[in-house]
């Protein structure tokens, strides 16, 4: 079979390569699509810890089931929920194997889904509806990321948000507030073609380079500030303007993996006793809901911004590492 293989800090490549062999437990799956991510992004840069080359990357996909199984038979369209926990340790006993004290991914830590099989353990598959096309059901897992930020946080309806970053997350976090009953909802983008999508979403965008971010704040929520503020973009400057938005006991939830240390204003934090919460990966549950939103809400479609063949495989992770592209989420049609 063909496959995108990680050869080495930023290279790339397509190969024939064996198709999987299932293990216990495991259905073969034909990819329909497979998504690129900030964390395949980090493998190619060669800064993942646990990413070894060679390995095919890709946890974001939608495929169809082409082994019978005992849950899942030849034909069943499903996506992955492809969280790899050890069932053993603390956080695994008391209910939060999303935390793991091991946790692994598919794509990381085994051969993930940017080829044209993959084997997965049939309890981590999640059925696709007819209602759902492929290219959505690869679309999945990200959406999975929001819609755990909001529920483990408990978000309330009617609470306002600003969310800073119009990557693939920030996009999807602001449909997910709008889903889950936000009242205003704000985003924060430097990049024009980014924040254009978001203003075809009908989402009002501001640029922080020609705003002040205390200012605006106080302007668009009646001098009190947001309720939420969510992080999505995971640099120096965002850490910078976070206390600025956020309202005396407000929260703000840092999405983003930082790639390099911050420094934050601890003080203001202080001054405001603000909350701050972090959110990693999701729970079954939030995937479920997940699958749910993408239904309804069609907009999530808009952040698929390119749709490349398997052939293509070094010109995604260029698309999303080029400044400026116009590239939000990238995905290959495999089959």
């Amino acid at each position: 079979m063909k496959a995108i293989v990680y050869e080495g800090p930023k290279k790339v490549s397509v190969k024939n390569v064996d198709i999987p062999k299932t293990k216990d437990g495991e259905v073969l799956i034909k990819v329909s699509y497979a998504g690129i991510c900030g964390t395949d992004l980090n493998i190619f840069a060669g800064t993942h810890p646990r990413a070894k080359a060679p390995l095919i990357p890709g946890h974001e996909f939608s495929g169809v089931v082409v082994s019978d199984g005992k849950k899942y038979k030849k034909g069943d369209r499903v996506a992955a929920y492809p969280l790899i926990s050890c069932g053993h340790c603390e956080p695994c006993k008391t209910g939060n194997a999303h935390v793991c004290d091991h946790l692994g991914l598919l794509g990381i830590d085994c051969s993930g889904a940017m080829a044209e099989y993959i084997s997965v353990d049939e309890e981590k598959l999640v059925e696709l509806p007819d209602t759902i096309s492929d290219e959505m059901g690869a679309f999945v897992e990200p959406v999975a990321v929001t819609v755990h930020a909001l529920r483990e946080n408990s978000f309330k309806s009617g609470d306002n948000a600003i969310v800073f970053g119009c990557g693939t997350i920030g996009l999807a976090t602001a449909l997910t507030l709008r889903n889950f009953g936000a009242g205003k909802i704000i985003l924060v983008e430097t990049d024009e073609s980014r924040a254009k999508i978001a203003r075809e979403m009908h989402f009002k965008v501001i640029n922080p380079i020609n705003e002040n971010m205390q200012d605006l704040s106080k302007d668009v929520t009646d001098g009190v500030g947001f309720d939420w503020v969510f992080d999505c973009a995971g640099v120096q400057a965002v850490a910078s303007a976070l206390f600025d938005s956020v309202k005396v006991k407000g929260h703000i939830v840092i999405i983003a993996a930082y790639k390099k240390p911050a420094s934050l204003s601890l003080i203001m934090g202080m001054f405001k006793e603000t909350c701050i919460l972090f959110t990693r990966v999701y729970r079954y549950k939030d995937f479920a809901i997940a699958t749910d939103l993408v239904q309804k809400e069609k907009d999530y479609g808009k952040i698929i911004t390119h749709k490349l063949p398997l052939e293509d495989g070094a010109k995604g992770f260029e698309l999303l590492t080029t400044p400026m592209s116009g590239a939000v989420k990238v995905m290959y049609k495999i089959s």
